[in-house]
C-alpha cells in the first residue's frame, strides 16, 4: 500500500518529550499553571517577532475572541461593526457574533487569498465599520501597503491573523507586526506547537493591559506593579480586597506552564522550518502553476512560509478523489465561503452571490500537505496525480 502523506506533521518531538518528562520529575514539583515560564515564554515571543507584548492564551480562537473583546472595552469603538473574510476560519466569524458584535463578509483575491482590497474599500465606504480582520492565509502574504494604508484612511483598527503564516514576511517584517493586534495559534499541525495554545500581540499598552486582565477573570495579576497602583488608586481598592477585584468583563483564557515549556523549545524551529515549508512551495509551484486557477506567484518582497499549498480547479472531485486513494491527505481550501455554512445562513440569511472570487474556491478550492517532514519526492508524487486529472 502507498504509503500516507500526512497534510501536517506534528513539530514536537521525542526530545522536547523527555525535556518535558524531566521537567516535570524534578525533585521539586514545578508550577504546572501559569507561571514563570509563561512568562519567559511570551517574553522570547515578543522578541522573536518583534513586538512589544504578547499574551499567551490556551487557542487561536480564543486568541481572537479575546482581541476583539478588548477592543470593545477600551470605548473607542464608532461601532461593532467588524470586516472579516468571507476565506477565513470559523472562529474568526463566530468570535464577533458571539460579543454581539457585527461581522461583514468581504471578498477574497486570486493572487494571495486574502481580502480583495478593492470589496474591502467599498465596505469602508458604505459601511464605515470600527475593526477589520486579515486573515493571511496558508502562509501568503496580502499586499500589507495596501492594506495598511486603507485602514489609516478609513481609521479601522486592523486585526492580523497569522495562524496560518508563522514566519512569513512582507518587505522583511514578519506578518503579525503591521496590525493594532496580532493573532497566532500553536495547534497541533500548524507552524510549531505547544499542543493547544494560541498568543496575542501588540505595541499598544492599553489594549495590553486590557488583554492580559481579561484572560484571567478581569483582575489585576498579570499587570505591573505601576498599572495595579494606578487601578487601586482610581476605584479606591484595598491590597487585601484587590485579590478578588476585578476590572473588566473577563474569561478564564489561561495556558499553562507546561504548555509554555513546550513553546519555549518550539521559537527555536521556527526559522528552520519555514524555510523547509518556503522550499516545498516553490517545488509545488514550478510543478502545479500552470495547472493552478488561482494567480499565486512568490514575489520578490515578501517570504512564505507556506502553511499548505492551495489549488484552484474544475475537476476537484476527481482529483480529491484520486489523492484520497493514494493515501494523501487533503482539506478544502481553508473553510471554502463562510457566507455558505449553515450558521451564517440560518442567522442572515443566503448571500452567496456576493462573493464572487470565495464562491469559485468553495466549489473547486482544496489544499495540499506541506510540513517540514515533506521531501520533494513526495511532493512530485502528489503533482502527477493532479497533473493527471487536472488534464482528464
Amino acid at each position: 500500500m502507498q504509503k500516507a502523506i500526512k497534510l501536517v506533521s506534528d513539530t514536537i518531538d521525542k526530545k522536547d518529550l523527555k525535556a518535558l518528562s524531566d521537567w516535570m520529575l524534578q525533585s521539586e514539583t514545578p508550577q504546572l499553571t501559569k507561571g514563570p515560564l509563561t512568562i519567559e515564554f511570551e517574553k522570547n515571543w515578543s522578541e522573536w517577532l518583534g513586538v512589544k507584548h504578547t499574551t499567551f492564551v490556551n487557542s487561536g480562537s480564543s486568541a481572537i475572541l479575546l482581541a476583539l473583546a478588548a477592543l470593545k472595552e477600551t470605548n473607542r469603538l464608532r461601532n461593532e461593526k467588524v470586516v472579516v473574510p468571507a476565506l477565513s476560519w470559523v472562529t474568526d466569524v463566530s468570535s464577533v457574533m458571539q460579543l454581539g458584535m457585527t461581522p461583514i463578509l468581504c471578498d477574497c483575491n486570486n493572487e494571495d487569498l486574502s481580502l480583495d482590497l478593492d470589496d474591502l474599500e467599498r465596505i469602508f465606504i458604505e459601511s464605515n465599520p470600527s475593526i477589520m480582520i486579515l486573515v493571511s492565509v496558508l502562509g501568503l502574504v496580502p499586499d500589507m501597503n495596501g492594506v495598511v494604508k486603507l485602514c489609516k484612511k478609513y481609521g479601522v483598527y486592523l486585526i492580523e491573523d497569522v495562524c496560518e503564516s508563522v514566519g512569513s514576511s512582507y518587505k522583511g517584517n514578519k506578518l503579525g507586526t503591521f496590525g493594532d493586534i496580532s493573532l497566532f495559534s500553536l495547534y497541533y499541525g500548524h507552524h510549531i506547537s505547544t499542543i493547544e495554545g494560541g498568543l496575542i500581540c501588540t505595541n499598544n499598552e492599553e489594549l495590553n493591559t486590557i488583554i492580559r486582565s481579561m484572560r484571567s477573570h478581569g483582575w489585576d495579576r498579570d499587570w505591573n506593579d505601576k498599572t495595579k497602583r494606578e487601578y487601586k488608586d482610581l476605584y479606591d481598592i484595598s491590597e487585601f480586597d484587590s485579590m478578588y477585584t476585578f476590572y473588566y468583563p473577563g474569561y478564564n483564557l489561561r495556558s499553562t506552564d507546561l504548555q509554555a515549556f513546550i513553546g519555549l523549545r518550539q521559537i527555536g524551529k521556527i526559522d528552520e522550518f519555514s524555510k523547509l515549508r518556503s522550499y516545498n512551495f516553490k517545488i509545488y509551484q514550478e510543478l502545479l502553476s500552470e495547472y493552478n486557477e488561482l494567480d499565486i506567484e512568490y514575489r520578490e518582497d515578501t517570504f512564505i512560509s507556506n502553511f499548505a499549498y492551495p489549488m484552484v480547479h474544475a475537476n476537484r472531485e476527481k482529483i480529491i478523489t484520486a489523492l484520497r486513494e493514494k493515501n494523501i491527505e487533503v482539506r478544502p481550501l481553508i473553510a471554502g465561503n463562510m457566507a455558505n455554512k449553515p450558521f451564517w445562513k440560518m442567522k442572515y440569511g443566503d448571500r452567496d452571490d456576493y462573493f464572487f472570487n470565495c464562491v469559485d474556491i468553495d466549489k473547486c478550492g482544496f489544499y495540499l500537505p506541506n510540513h517540514q517532514g515533506l521531501i520533494r519526492e513526495d511532493i512530485e508524487f502528489i503533482c502527477s496525480i493532479i497533473i493527471k486529472h487536472a488534464k482528464s
